[in-house]
């Protein structure tokens, strides 16, 4: 007898479980397979960081439960982050939460504020998170189509009035997850008048405001005038310093945001290990670090080129993205998302993710993650311009 929730029957299946099973299986007949499915970072820890770690790691002080709003120490790191990067001021007692991961923030928001019934305005294509907090909440996703002609862009006025009379958050995400598009900040003073004149709540996730090529520099949310009052923003240190693993980010922005969900956060969790939080002061202060990030986006944007070059030899119809580690493109004629992720895998090796397990709107489209070395990624390159072409 199936006695499982509601909410767990609800789930989608697992976006790379059937691709995981065709990698086994190739990898098993001998075949070199390149993965670029995954958005986690193939570069280490800064050692710097890392050192750090070790240090705090050690220290006794440091092996007792955290205190529930963080450590000092870091908190105000993230506020002065906010100073020096955005011009944004931050209260770091009432504004500021540290977080275990950003994707736990998440995942959490709707359980701070969504009842039965209410709806939360979900980007699709999107980072499948938004959606399932919403509905672990008892509530239900409104979709906001993100079109490739509205370059990646939400179109408020398309949003169903029942819809938005019913919503209590609205989840945006640029630089944006998986189709690499940028906001303005003219959309970003738009967002925040549609969610002042509707009453919602903006979640602003911002994962990858530090990976930006060229001389495009990424906003904060929190810059546009009266944002604070009614966004919170999720930022994480796990892209920027390839710390995945280690599970630190933070929310800012409005007080009574930040309050609830750390109300909801000292019932179900115990805080972030204090030796990571100092570690993450590390990285948010140290001498080091500017000189590090500038080296990472090189590197980045250096496969990024590999990447577009290739796919526009082979006719695909593609502009540089901007910014974070991804390529969204269209998928050829003829094929599903899911047929073509198969269809690569099986004639090249290499492992891309289709766009439709980001949702429903990802549909005809695949995204390529920049996390091989340059000289992998060019042989994943060839792989494919040799095989299929773009039509």
């Amino acid at each position: 007898m199936d006695r499982t929730a509601e909410r767990i029957r609800l789930l989608p299946k697992y976006l790379f479980a059937e691709i995981d099973k065709k990698i086994r299986e190739a990898q098993a007949k001998g075949v070199d397979v390149i993965k670029l499915g995954i958005g986690d970072p193939d570069m280490p820890t800064p050692d710097y960081i890392v050192k750090k770690m070790q240090e705090e790691v050690a220290r006794p002080e440091n092996q007792c439960y955290p205190p529930d709003e963080g450590v000092k120490e870091f908190r105000e790191a993230i506020a002065d982050y906010y100073r020096q990067r955005f011009g944004v001021k931050l209260d770091p007692q009432k504004e500021v939460l540290p977080l275990l991961g950003s994707k736990e923030g998440i995942a959490h928001i709707s359980a701070c504020f969504v009842n039965p019934g209410d709806v939360n305005l979900v980007p699709d294509p999107g980072y499948p998170v938004y959606s399932i907090g919403t509905l672990f909440a008892g509530g239900a996703p409104q979709l906001m189509p993100l079109k490739r002609d509205n370059d990646f862009l939400p179109e408020f006025h398309n949003i169903p009035a029942e819809a938005a009379r019913r919503a209590k958050l609205m989840f945006l995400n640029y630089p944006n997850n998986p189709t690499g598009a940028v906001a303005t900040k003219e959309f970003m003073e738009e967002a925040v008048s549609y969610a002042d004149d509707n009453n919602l709540i903006i979640c602003h996730d911002a994962a990858y405001n530090e990976l930006a090529f060229e001389d495009y520099k990424p906003m904060s949310i929190l810059e546009v005038k009266g944002a604070k009052e009614l966004a919170i923003e999720f930022g994480s240190l796990s892209k920027t310093f390839n710390m995945t693993g280690w599970r630190i980010g933070y929310a800012v922005g409005n007080p009574l945001a930040v309050e609830a969900l750390y109300r909801f956060k000292t019932n179900i969790d115990s805080g972030l290990f204090k030796a990571i939080q100092f570690a993450g002061v590390e990285a948010l202060t140290s001498p080091h670090t500017e000189s590090f990030i500038e080296e990472l986006r090189t590197i980045y944007q250096g496969r990024r080129d590999v990447v577009v070059k290739a796919l526009q030899e082979a006719g695909w119809p593609l502009e540089a993205p901007k910014a974070t580690f991804y390529v969204w493109a269209p998928v050829p004629a003829g094929f599903t998302s899911q047929e073509f992720v198969s269809y690569l895998l099986e004639e090249t090796g290499v492992v891309v993710t289709p766009g439709r397990g980001f949702g429903k709107h990802g549909e005809g489209f695949f995204r390529i993650a920049l996390t091989v070395n340059k000289e992998r990624m060019q042989e994943a390159m060839e792989r494919i311009k040799n095989t299929v072409r773009y039509a």
